[in-house]
């Protein structure tokens, strides 16, 4: 599906009424396909790249325009379970013709928000950068407070679910991790090749806040993977340690119930037996006062031993 739109007094306006052009194609079909790669002369690989989550984030600087993929967080819904994904995008650069072509898989939000003034493809193609990066940044945050929310759930008993929450919540952001530093070799080569491209000193600059912007997610995602690493290895701690603590109870009563069974089994059939018969004790009153002895019995056991675990 093809969206069209321009450059108009600075902002970015729908239609084709200014310059430079601005053509969206969102999941494109084998025409649109065709025509990017025998009309705009676009690798077809690159463009195939363009839509493959897995492609690493690159530029490649051809005769007649720049291709540059990237990576951007995939919209999150509360059906993804945690699970925080990444897709790729393709930013063609078209100076000559005061064109850029982006192709990408999903409907995102790249002019949102605050915009600089543009005037350029090259203004344009900046701006993609900025967007893309902040979008990592909001995802950042959702991640921040999912981690939150099942650090709260740590200690309530429910199964596997935290652990498999967590497992997945860290695996989206080695996923972020590695798109954003793949978006960092991105804009390092852009840097290098500020001439070729025609980015001129203000776009330079630009990109040096880019960096710098980009460094700091980055950042603060491989903050965010230790500290959920920290909290599965807690959480694994508490489950083993809840373990523990229910296997030495069960423990405790299983001794605590044999002796007096062994009791009970060694004296019931005989000595206890002619105590009730040949010494006329009523069994409504031996039988319960044996049975109060053997509890109270087995309440010492098990205190005694619980007394021993508790001072180790």
């Amino acid at each position: 599906m093809l969206q069209q739109y321009s450059v108009q007094n600075g902002k970015i306006e729908q239609g084709v009424n200014g310059y430079p052009l601005i053509d969206i194609y969102i999941r494109p079909d084998e025409s649109e396909r065709r025509h990017l790669v025998d009309d705009c002369d676009i690798d077809e690989h690159t463009l195939l790249s363009s839509n493959d989550p897995d492609e690493t984030p690159r530029v490649e600087i051809e005769d007649n325009h720049t291709a540059v993929i990237l990576k951007y967080p995939k919209n999150y819904s509360a059906e993804d379970n945690f699970f925080f994904r990444v897709k790729s995008m393709g930013v063609f650069l078209f100076p000559a013709e005061q064109r850029i072509v982006i192709v990408v898989d999903d409907q995102i939000p790249l002019f949102t928000g605050r915009l600089m003034t543009l005037k350029t493809p090259q203004d344009v193609l900046l701006r993609i950068l900025s967007q893309t990066i902040r979008h990592f940044e909001t995802h950042l945050r959702i991640i921040n407070m999912c981690s939150d929310e099942l650090e709260h759930e740590i200690n309530k008993p429910s199964g596997n679910k935290n652990q498999l929450d967590m497992f997945t919540l860290k695996k989206g952001l080695v996923y972020y991790t590695n798109a954003l530093t793949g978006n960092q070799a991105v804009i390092d080569r852009l840097m290098r090749s500020a001439s070729r491209i025609g980015f001129t000193e203000e776009n330079r600059e630009i990109l040096e806040d880019q960096v710098i912007e980009n460094h700091q997610f980055l950042a603060q995602a491989r903050v965010y993977s230790e500290i959920l690493t920290q909290l599965m290895a807690t959480h694994e701690s508490i489950i083993n340690n809840n373990l523990n603590e229910m296997m030495k109870k069960m423990n405790a009563i299983v001794i605590a119930v044999s002796i007096p069974t062994f009791l009970t089994g060694v004296g019931g059939m005989s000595e206890f037996s002619a105590v009730l018969t040949d010494r006329k004790i009523h069994w409504a009153v031996g039988y319960p006062v044996f049975f109060g002895v053997m509890i109270l019995l087995a309440y010492l056991i098990y205190w005694l031993i619980q007394r021993h675990y508790n001072s180790h």
